[in-house]
């Protein structure tokens, strides 16, 4: 399956994988922009959530930014942001948030990554800072470190190495983390100068631990943490790599997947359709405006009234 941010709708979609899977040059449903005619298996948006009332999701849920699934204690969750400031934990098995907070309106919330402890990172590239936040502690917890670093926009653990990853601009930092769950701390291990800048999203590639997928102004890059090396990553025409907002890599049979800024609606920096590479293929979603899309990796609960694609 595959998650996406569509600004549009301000809605995460969760989408069929069988129709990503079976995705050729001109693959997509039939036109139209009513939710309930994409491949859409399962959705959550702040809007109207009573449990966010306080965190005003009218404004805070405002551009979301990020969707990726990631595991708590066990079961399947959902982590996003928003540039509204909103950045949210949430359960996918009842829609129920987790852990929020709003961040303001100000300091672009880019993106965010779960932490094994239950603490979340998350990075404001207006702002430029990457916070921990002790997430742990409850559902509003709002303590936290925080480390800058210009033009922050993404950020991934690294189970291997116990080290938190952080994409700015022009370099790509790693920090260890330290303290404890309740008053968590950051301390710069390595700074690595990016050989283009303009950085904009971080994935690991899931076949080599320790490697990843890095995204910049004008390429596609991919990362060896051990070497300490750059390979400029080819994907075909020219100027597929430009502007690349997300890029992650499926577990199973390690395909690309792209999003890219079609610049043809009145959001520039969004697209109405997730590319794939290795094989290549489109998969058209007619009426969206989607800023981010991740391969989806872990089970989805039967879907219950509360979290059915609106």
């Amino acid at each position: 399956m595959i998650v996406a941010v569509d600004q549009a709708s301000r809605q995460v979609l969760v989408l069929d994988g069988e129709t990503a899977r079976e995705a050729g040059p001109e693959a997509g449903p039939e036109a139209g922009p009513e939710a309930d005619r994409l491949p859409v298996v399962w959705s959550w948006t702040a809007d109207g959530d009573d449990r966010l009332a306080d965190l005003e999701p009218a404004r805070s849920w405002a551009r979301p930014t990020e969707a990726r699934d990631v595991v708590l204690d066990g079961e399947g969750s959902l982590l996003v942001t928003a540039s509204g400031g909103l950045a949210a934990l949430v359960d996918t098995a009842t829609g129920t948030p987790i852990w929020a907070t709003d961040l303001g309106t100000s300091v672009n919330p880019h993106s965010a990554e779960l932490l094994p402890d239950g603490n979340v990172a998350v990075v404001a590239s207006t702002a430029g800072w990457v916070r921990l936040y002790a997430a742990s502690e409850g559902p509003r917890s709002t303590t936290y470190t925080e480390q800058e670093l210009d033009g922050a926009h993404a950020v991934q653990w690294d189970e291997g190495a116990e080290l938190l990853w952080v994409l700015g601009d022009d370099t790509l930092l790693a920090l260890r983390v330290g303290g404890t769950s309740d008053i968590p701390s950051l301390a710069p291990e390595r700074s690595i100068p990016l050989p283009e800048v303009g950085g904009h999203d971080l994935a690991p590639v899931r076949s080599a631990p320790g490697t990843f997928w890095l995204s910049t102004g004008d390429r596609l890059w991919r990362y060896d943490s051990h070497l300490d090396r750059f390979e400029a990553v080819g994907l075909g025409a020219e100027d597929s790599a430009r502007g690349i907002k997300s890029v992650g890599s499926e577990p199973a049979t390690g395909r690309l997947l792209t999003i890219t800024p079609d610049h043809a609606g009145p959001c520039s920096w969004c697209t109405s359709a997730v590319t794939f590479h290795h094989p290549d293929g489109t998969l058209a979603l007619t009426g969206t405006e989607l800023y981010k899309a991740r391969w989806w990796t872990t089970p989805l609960p039967g879907l219950g009234p509360t979290n059915r694609p609106r």
